[in-house]
C-alpha cells in the first residue's frame, strides 16, 4: 500500500534511518523529528555510532539511542527516511533496510523526491506483508493562484532566508509555538517534507509543477486563515541559482504580509556553489521585499539566527551587530529563545489593526 503525505498516526513509533550520515545538516529530518515528537521517536539506526545517544550524534534528541538493525526496536512502527541529500535519492545501501521494515509490516516514510512507491519490488514487498510506503513529496497539486478570499484579519507570515538549508523551518516552527504559548491562535503552514512530517499536513511545494507553486500555496492559506495568525515555513531562497524558482512562488503564492528573515552567520556562499557569494542582508532583504511588491508588499519584520556553529560569546556579538545593522530584532530562536521575534510579531499585528481601523471607510 502507497500513500502521500497523511496525517499524523496517533500512536506512531518511528526508527530514523541516518545510516553513515548523521551531520545535522544531510540528516536535518531526522534532526526536526527528534527536536519536535522525541516521544514518537524509538531509535535511530545508524551503525556507525552503534551505542551511543541521539544528542551524541545530532545534538537533540537527549538519551534515544542509535541502533544498528530494526530487531533492536521491537514495538516501532515506522521507518523514517532522516536524510534530506541533495538530489533526494535513497542510497542504494538502504534498500536492505527498507525491505525488512516492509517484511515487519512497518510504515516506511520518505520525504525524498525517489519515489520508493515507484519501485516494483518495494510494493510487492508492502503487499506481501501489509507494510504501507508513505512518499510524503508525492501529490497531484493543479491549482492556480487567483488572489481571491484572503482574509486580511488573518496576518500571515513567510520565513525566509538568505541561503538553503540554513533553518527557516526550525524558525517557523519555534516562532509558531511560541505565540501559542502567548495564547495567540498560530498555525504553523508546512512545505517541505520535514516540516509535514512534523505538522501532519502541509504541501511538499518542491515537488509541485511549477505552474501550480503558487496555487498549491495559495489554497494552504485558504484552508488555514481561520487562525489568527500562519507562519507559512519558506523554502530556500530567490538569490540562489539553483533554487529561486520555489522562493519565489512561495512568495507570491503565501502573499505575506511579514516576514521573518533566517540567516547563518558565518556561511559565505550559496549551498552547493561555493563560487557563488551570498549577497548582503540588505539586498537580500531588498530584494525580498521588491518582489513582494507584486503581490500586495510586505516587509521583513524581524531576523531569526542560526547560530549552531558559534560560542556563545561570538553569537552573542553577531546578534548585537546584526541587529544595529538592520534596525530589526534578531535573536537564535534555538539559543535565545523566541521571545524577541514573538514581540516583533505581536508589534507588527497591532500596526495593521491600527492601520486597518484608519483606512476603514467611515
Amino acid at each position: 500500500m502507497s500513500e502521500s503525505a497523511p496525517a499524523r498516526r496517533a500512536g506512531r513509533r518511528m526508527v530514523l534511518l541516518t545510516e553513515g550520515s548523521c551531520d545535522p545538516v544531510t540528516a536535518k529530518t531526522a534532526s526536526c523529528l527528534l527536536r519536535y515528537c522525541p516521544d514518537e521517536v524509538v531509535a535511530v539506526l545508524d551503525g556507525t555510532a552503534t551505542g551511543r545517544t541521539a544528542a551524541d550524534i545530532l545534538g537533540v534528541g537527549g538519551a534515544i539511542p542509535v541502533i544498528d538493525r530494526l530487531a533492536a526496536a521491537p514495538g516501532a512502527t515506522e521507518l523514517v527516511i532522516g536524510i534530506a541529500p541533495p538530489g533526494g535519492r535513497v542510497p542504494a545501501a538502504w534498500r536492505p533496510v527498507i525491505l525488512e521494515a516492509l517484511a515487519r509490516g512497518m510504515t516506511v516514510v520518505s520525504g525524498l523526491h525517489d519515489f520508493l512507491a515507484d519501485d516494483p519490488e518495494l510494493v510487492a514487498a508492502a503487499t506481501r506483508h501489509g507494510g504501507r510506503i508513505v512518499d510524503v513529496r508525492r501529490n497531484d497539486e493543479r491549482d492556480v493562484a487567483n488572489r481571491l478570499g484572503l482574509r486580511e484579519a488573518c496576518t500571515r507570515l513567510l520565513t525566509i532566508g538568505t541561503d538553503c538549508s540554513i533553518g527557516k523551518m526550525v524558525a517557523a516552527v519555534e516562532l509558531t509555538r511560541a505565540l501559542q504559548r502567548r495564547r495567540v491562535d498560530a498555525k504553523f503552514i508546512a512545505t517541505g517534507q520535514t516540516g509535514i512530517m512534523v505538522e501532519g499536513d502541509g504541501c511538499p511545494i518542491d515537488r509541485v509543477i511549477s505552474d501550480f507553486v503558487n496555487g498549491a500555496v495559495e489554497k494552504l492559506v485558504l484552508a488555514h486563515q481561520h487562525h489568527d495568525v500562519l507562519v507559512v515555513e519558506g523554502q530556500a531562497t530567490i538569490t540562489h541559482p539553483r533554487y529561486s524558482a520555489v522562493s519565489l512562488g512561495l512568495l507570491h503564492g503565501a502573499q505575506p504580509h511579514g516576514m521573518i528573515l533566517v540567516h547563518e552567520p558565518g556561511r559565505m556562499h550559496h549551498g552547493g556553489l561555493p563560487h557563488v557569494a551570498l549577497p548582503s542582508l540588505q539586498r537580500t532583504i531588498a530584494a525580498y521585499e521588491h518582489m513582494a511588491e507584486f503581490s500586495g508588499g510586505s516587509q521583513v519584520v524581524a531576523v531569526a539566527l542560526n547560530t549552531r556553529l558559534l560560542d556563545a560569546d561570538t553569537a552573542a556579538r553577531e546578534r548585537r551587530r546584526i541587529g544595529a545593522e538592520l534596525g530589526l530584532p534578531v535573536a537564535d530562536p534555538i539559543r535565545d529563545g523566541s521571545d524577541d521575534l514573538v514581540d516583533a510579531v505581536e508589534r507588527f499585528r497591532a500596526a495593521r489593526a491600527v492601520a486597518a481601523t484608519t483606512e476603514a471607510p467611515r
